[in-house]
Parts: C-alpha cells; structure tokens; sequence
C-alpha cells in the first residue's frame, strides 16, 4: 500500500478505491452476475416484551437468496429512523443463536441490542454443514472466486433492503460478527460501503501467521478448516489491510485474553498498524478501539456496545 495516500482524508478515500478493486476481484472475488429484484418475503416468528422478530428472505442471484431474522423495537414511534446493527453469527451458526437461549459465546447480544432501542437484523451466512459450504469453496475457488463472492452480494441485498425500510435510517447500519462474523467482519464492510462501522469479536489477528506458521498451535495448518485459505493473501492484505479498506469508517476489535484463536502479542502486533493509521496518519484516533477483556471466545458486549451507541448516535438505556 505504499501508493497510498494519506495526506487527507479526502485524498486517502479516492486512493484506497484502487487496492479496494483489487481486493475485491483478485482476492475475494467477484461475479458479474446482476442481482435480481430483492422481492422481500417476512413473516412473524419471535418476539419479546420490547421487541418483534421476523423471518426475512430476499432473493440474490437465481438459486441464491438471502436470510436472516428481523428485530424490530416495540416502542418504535411514527415517522422515527434508527440505527441498525446487523448481528453476523460464527460457524455453524444460526441467526437465532444471537438472540435465543442465551448461547454461551453470543450471550444474546443481538436481543440485548435489540432491548436496546436498536433495529437488528441477525442474518445466515453459508458456512453451515461442515463439508457441504466447503465443497462450495473448493468449487469457486478454480473460478478464481471464494464463499465471499457470494456473501457480499447477499449483504448487499440485506444493506439495500434495510435501508428501505420505514423505520431505518440507511447511512447508520452497522456490522458486528464473531468469529467467522469477525471473518466476515473485515471483508464485507471492506466492500459494501452501506456499512457505516465493522466490530470484529474474536477473530482479529495476524493472518498470515494464522495461516501458515507451522510452529503456533493456533495456526490453521492445525484445524479441519481447509477452506479457509484466500488466494494470494499472504502478499496482499493481512488484516491492517483489510482495515485500511475500511477506513475512514469506526472500526473496533473485542478480543479475550484467553480465546485460541490466537496469542494476544499477534492482535496487538496487527492492530497497532490500524491504530496507527487512524491516528497517526489520517487523525481520527476516536473512530479506531480495542477492548480486551478476560474471557474466552465470546461476545462480551460491554465496550462494543458502548462504541456502537456513540458511532451510530444512539442513547444508552
């Protein structure tokens, strides 16, 4: 990135488009296809003493659709426009595992938002059925594409979608995913620019490292995921640099000291080159956090809630 140009937040926004492209095209991929008309199907499943939920599907590309549950704030007033925060689940995950039974790594973050004041929405990524979503990605991946080629239209179909509605103000949605959302967390906002901040809970790391080291136990190398390798990563965009695409927006990491994930010295190492590019050299220090926490691999939900009330302007209750 050394083309890039941070003299003004103005002229790093027009230079960052450039290595936003080559993100998009040559690491994550993209498909040509135009999306079909969202033609948004709901109906009311769940609910609560504060707010409704319903089941949401939009269609994408033929065979394609997009998922996910709606939670709407009971004490919604005519004519009012609020925030959003879109709640993205790990692997395996269901939307209902952010807001139901109280799952011991989300600890019904989506729900507590939700009883919050704010508008969620909880949507179904493709990374369920263990071999079947990663057959998908063996699949793509000779087309020069990835799982994310596909979910990053689907975010935009869900982004447009929420956007419309009557009770949404579109320039305030924001992005918060753990682990495999903490994945998604720093490619889709990257990408779709509805998005208006990204938290990435545990997940954040040195990703090259994470990748292909042969001596860390925390190192993919290790683990049954052998889709999760994205071509040419290691030479391209290790997280600061997928950071940097989604600067100038907030962005905030949540980590625990003892999630495996990775070792904290990896986190600190890469989250201090974002630091350093909020603060230092576009100098907006405020819109760049990390909270690290004692736990494990979880939600802890106190200093992300915290940032999403001040980046999405939105009171504390």
């Amino acid at each position: 990135m050394k083309k890039l140009d941070t003299s003004s937040l103005d002229a790093f926004q027009k230079s960052v488009e450039d290595f936003r492209k080559l993100f998009r095209e040559e690491v994550i991929g993209e498909f040509d296809d135009e999306r079909l008309p969202l033609n948004p199907r709901t109906r009311l499943t769940y609910g609560s003493e504060l707010w409704t939920g319903y089941e949401v599907v939009l269609d994408v590309f033929p065979d394609v659709f997009a998922y996910g549950v709606l939670l709407v704030p009971k004490d919604l007033k005519d004519y009012e426009k609020r925030p959003v925060v879109v709640c993205q689940h790990g692997l395996e995950g269901r939307p209902t595992d952010t807001f139901l039974e109280n799952h011991r790594a989300y600890a019904n973050y989506a729900a507590e938002l939700a009883d919050q004041g704010f508008v969620v929405f909880a949507p179904q990524n493709p990374y369920i059925f263990k071999d079947r979503f990663r057959t998908l990605q063996r699949k793509a991946n000779p087309l020069g594409k990835t799982l994310f080629s596909v979910i990053v239209p689907q975010h935009e179909a869900i982004t447009e979608w929420l956007a419309s509605l009557p009770f949404v103000d579109g320039k305030r949605i924001g992005f918060y995913g753990l682990s495999y959302g903490g994945k998604s967390a720093m490619r889709i906002p990257a990408l779709v620019d509805r998005y208006c901040l990204s938290i990435c809970s545990a997940d954040f790391n040195e990703w090259v490292l994470k990748n292909a080291s042969t001596r860390h136990k925390e190192s993919y190398v290790w683990t049954g995921e052998y889709e999760i390798f994205e071509f040419d990563l290691g030479s391209t965009f290790n997280y600061a640099e997928m950071a940097t695409l989604i600067a100038p927006r907030p962005f905030m990491v949540e980590r625990g000291h003892f999630d495996g994930v990775a070792a904290d010295e990896w986190v600190g190492y890469e989250f201090a080159k974002v630091r350093h590019l909020y603060q230092a050299k576009l100098g907006i220090g405020d819109r760049c956090e990390i909270e690290w926490f004692v736990g494990p691999h979880k939600i802890n939900g106190k200093g992300t809630f915290e940032f999403l009330h001040k980046h999405l302007e939105w009171p504390e209750r």
